[in-house]
């Protein structure tokens, strides 16, 4: 069993940066994608942004491929995710995820899969 704790929510103004941060533990990630996903209120959950294993893979939700960049520290089982130029649309509560087929070479893009997920944090971005 794989448990996520994320960190790093909260509220910032439009044009402002936050950092997400994820750190797994149950069981080594080292192997396995790693993402982030959002839910805004009365919205489904939507994909944001993922890495593979090694770092070589990197895939973004189009609206925030020029803002984000996600990381990962197989070292210390964490994956980051770096948010620049915020807008109000970016508000919703950000899940990581972790997926269980290991040694992927494309990040994937689907919620299915990811096995293992987090509690979700909140941002905030105010217009």
């Amino acid at each position: 069993q794989v448990q996520l704790v994320e960190s790093g929510g909260g509220l910032v103004q439009a044009g402002g940066s936050l950092r997400l941060s994820c750190a797994a533990s149950g069981r080594t990630s080292d192997k396995y994608d790693m993402g982030w996903f959002r839910q805004a209120p009365a919205k489904e959950r939507e994909f944001v942004a993922s890495i593979n294993w090694n770092g070589r893979s990197t895939s973004f939700l189009n609206s925030v491929k020029d803002r984000f960049t996600i990381s990962r520290d197989n070292a210390k089982n964490t994956v980051h995710l770096q948010m620049n130029s915020l807008k109000a649309e970016d508000t919703a509560v950000y899940y990581c995820a972790v997926g269980d087929v290991p040694w992927r070479v494309a990040a994937p893009t689907t919620a299915t899969s990811f096995k293992y997920w987090g509690q979700g944090t909140q941002v905030t971005v105010s217009s």
